[in-house]
């Protein structure tokens, strides 16, 4: 399933061994999702795990980018037009409509109220990351 997940489920994701979206990193490692990811989303979350706040060493930066970026599949979008989709309350969320779209994603998974508000406006869904491992236990 070809998905985009949003910064903050990254990195919870990645930073959390044992949080509440752990499961996630499960799922892209089996192959059982494919994450999608362009520049403007790799950038972000490179900047994001820089933050003094996470107190991550340049070691350990590159360690959480290696659980991740292998399974994911890369997707040119700085040529593509991005169509018709809605705007995002937040400008700087509208990269992961643009990614899904693009990608050809079938959900973009976020916790971000912005991003969630657009649900059902989109050809692909958008859902929090507990309605998205719903969904993914119901195909098992």
């Amino acid at each position: 399933m070809r998905v985009v997940l949003d910064t903050n489920v990254v990195l919870s994701a990645t930073l959390f061994e044992k949080g509440r979206v752990a499961w996630l990193r499960d799922a892209w490692t089996k192959g059982t999702v494919t994450p999608l990811v362009d520049r403007p989303c790799a950038d972000e979350l490179l900047r994001v795990l820089g933050y003094p706040k996470f107190k991550l060493t340049r070691d350990e930066i590159e360690a959480l980018l290696g659980s991740y970026l292998p399974h994911a599949e890369i997707v040119e979008t700085s040529s593509v037009n991005p169509g018709r989709l809605p705007r995002c309350r937040d400008p700087e969320d509208q990269k992961f409509l643009v990614l899904a779209q693009n990608g050809r994603a079938q959900v973009l998974v976020t916790g971000d109220q912005a991003l969630l508000a657009l649900a059902g406006q989109t050809r692909f869904t958008i859902e929090t990351p507990a309605a998205f491992r719903e969904r993914l236990k119901k195909r098992v």
